[in-house]
């Protein structure tokens, strides 16, 4: 239940029913049907919810607003409805103040709802992927990925919240020319291992870091120096296999660790094995979408594009300026580009496995391949425009002492996701992650470990623990948390209560919200505006030492804050202790 929308469904239902007697009455014209807007003021002095009614009915009657929201007034019954009260405001909108019985509501839909709370059904029956993370498996994973991972992550649980059937994926790069420059680093290496530095000369274009050192002192523990004498494409299929099969595992722990399970780990060679990226291909070639040039086959992407921008009514000169490219998709020497693979890895989520929306969460570099992707799905008939969503997300930088940091203090290395976990807990970098994606973000080291006020995902979980031991205490004097059907709930009258239930009932609008825009760092706000919430009325009313119809009303409403802190924790993937 979403206490919020009863509430302004309630607002219009008692306005029309007004708006209907007042008709019947011959007070108002009949016949008139407009659609007005029930907002929430953001000065809430004069009410609590208010109605454009009058305003937008007023020039179909040919009546002045105010006089046409007096009318209402005169003939509307708030009797058993939320509300207490109605009245005349500005140029005729109409002003309802909340009653008790709407407080008590939204503390027993708390309770009723239980770890469901904030849940809607707004996405049932959708079925939607989020694919995020996705790092080359040739190297540990950096800080970028430890950001994505969190956006992926959150993200897919406020869908699910939002009730549609979410699927977590990691796509594995294992073929093409990275996992050859990755088995060619570790060829090197070995060869030098054996026979000495000067044996062989790294590759230019190599990774150089101390990982692959170690990957071909594992893989020579392993086999000795039985791949020397071997021919090239066995060692390199050896290499390559062995270094995935100890960097994959690696992986899954990291993010393990990080709070992170995937329903599916996704691999790009599975894709050229069983041919699905030639019949891609084909496909497009089917539909006329690609042409023969040097040997190599192109995707006439210039094309693909073009027709989209027509379609959303640019012209044929906007579209030139933009000198739209075409993309290999096979070259000369028969290999299939990356972004080939890309497309079937794609057509596969749709056309295949029956996904109805497809989120990609990338990093900004990767923004000039969105259309062109977008484009493919496009051309292939799967409606790319609409059901293929890309959230692009921004560096971060890491700051400690307002330096910004660079390498690992343990290992003098970039600093990889293992290293930051070593550094910070799960929560904080998650809490921290999990901000607005198109933002750029400075992760303070420094304040991250913080357990002070300053700290956000300390003040939300200090608040959690502050509520654990205040039931603790009241347990030990015989009193424990009431059902809302047992407690006096209209003895909440400060304003500090009333501003705090208020708050709660704000969750499941703002599940949706993140949902709607992709934006799970709308759940961060909301908890630190919680916490904020019940910090203001820990402070002004007192629990303890009150009368007992008090004392029980306030202990349920903090117990109810607690249980929606720890719903809003958990949703972000970050734990709720019941003491610090």
């Amino acid at each position: 239940m979403n206490m919020i929308q009863n509430a302004k469904d309630q607002v219009l239902s008692l306005t029309l029913t007004a708006y209907e007697k007042a008709a019947a009455a011959g007070l108002l014209p009949d016949g008139v049907t407009v659609k007005p807007s029930v907002e929430i003021p953001k000065d809430t002095a004069n009410g609590d919810y208010t109605t454009t009614f009058c305003l937008a009915a007023a020039k179909a009657m040919r009546r002045n607003p105010r006089e046409v929201a007096q009318i209402l007034i005169d003939n509307m019954d708030l009797k058993d409805s939320y509300f207490t009260s109605v009245a005349l405001a500005g140029p005729g909108f109409l002003n309802f103040r909340l009653g008790d019985k709407w407080y008590a509501d939204t503390v027993a839909d708390v309770e009723e709802s239980g770890d469901d709370y904030g849940a809607s059904d707004t996405l049932k029956g959708q079925k939607i992927m989020v694919e995020f993370v996705s790092a080359n498996p040739t190297g540990p994973m950096h800080m970028g990925n430890a950001r994505g991972g969190v956006l992926g992550d959150t993200l897919a649980s406020v869908l699910q919240k939002s009730g549609a059937d979410v699927w977590r994926e990691f796509y594995v790069n294992d073929a093409g020319n990275q996992i050859e420059k990755f088995a060619k680093s570790i060829e090197a290496r070995y060869i030098q291992l054996i026979k000495g530095e000067d044996a062989v000369e790294f590759p230019e274009d190599g990774y150089h870091g101390e990982d692959i050192r170690q990957l071909a002192k594992a893989f020579y523990d392993v086999h000795g120096d039985k791949y020397l004498s071997c021919d090239e494409k066995t060692r390199h299929d050896a290499l390559s296999r062995f270094g995935l099969d100890t960097n994959i595992p690696k992986m899954k722990a990291d993010l393990e660790r990080y709070g992170i399970r995937y329903d599916e780990w996704f691999f790009e060679s599975s894709l050229h094995e069983s041919g699905f990226v030639a019949e891609s291909v084909q496909a497009l070639t089917d539909r006329g979408y690609t042409y023969e040039k040097d040997g190599a086959v192109w995707l006439a992407t210039s094309k693909i594009l073009s027709e989209n921008l027509k379609k959303a009514g640019k012209t044929d000169e906007e579209i030139a300026k933009l000198e739209l490219k075409d993309d290999v998709l096979r070259r000369a020497n028969g290999f299939y580009t990356y972004f080939a693979a890309d497309i079937a890895y794609h057509r596969n989520k749709f056309a295949v496995r029956g996904f109805d929306r497809v989120i990609n969460i990338w990093g900004a570099d990767h923004h000039g391949h969105v259309a062109r992707l977008k484009g493919a799905m496009d051309a292939l008939g799967l409606d790319g425009e609409h059901r293929l969503d890309i959230v692009l997300m921004q560096l971060v930088k890491l700051v400690e002492n307002g330096e910004v940091v660079r390498m690992s203090k343990r290992t003098g290395k970039a600093v990889s996701l293992t290293d930051l976990l070593d550094m910070v807990p799960v929560d904080a970098c998650r809490y921290f992650f999990n901000a607005k994606p198109e933002s750029q973000m400075e992760f303070d080291l420094g304040l991250a470990v913080r357990e002070d006020s300053e700290n956000p995902v300390y003040y939300v979980q200090y608040a959690h623990a502050r509520i654990c031991n205040l039931l603790k205490n009241l347990a030990a004097e015989g009193y424990t948390v009431p059902k809302a059907e047992d407690v006096d709930l209209s003895l909440l009258q400060h304003e500090t209560e009333l501003a705090l239930i208020k708050e709660i009932a704000r969750y499941g609008d703002t599940v949706a919200l993140a949902a709607r825009n992709y934006d799970p760092s709308h759940i961060n706000r909301y908890l630190t505006e919680l916490a904020a919430a019940f910090h203001k009325f820990y402070n002004a009313c007192r629990i303890k030492g009150e009368s007992e119809n008090v004392l029980l009303a306030r202990l349920k409403l903090a117990d109810t804050t607690r249980a929606v802190l720890k719903n809003a924790m958990t949703l972000i993937g970050c734990t709720a202790p019941e003491k610090m």
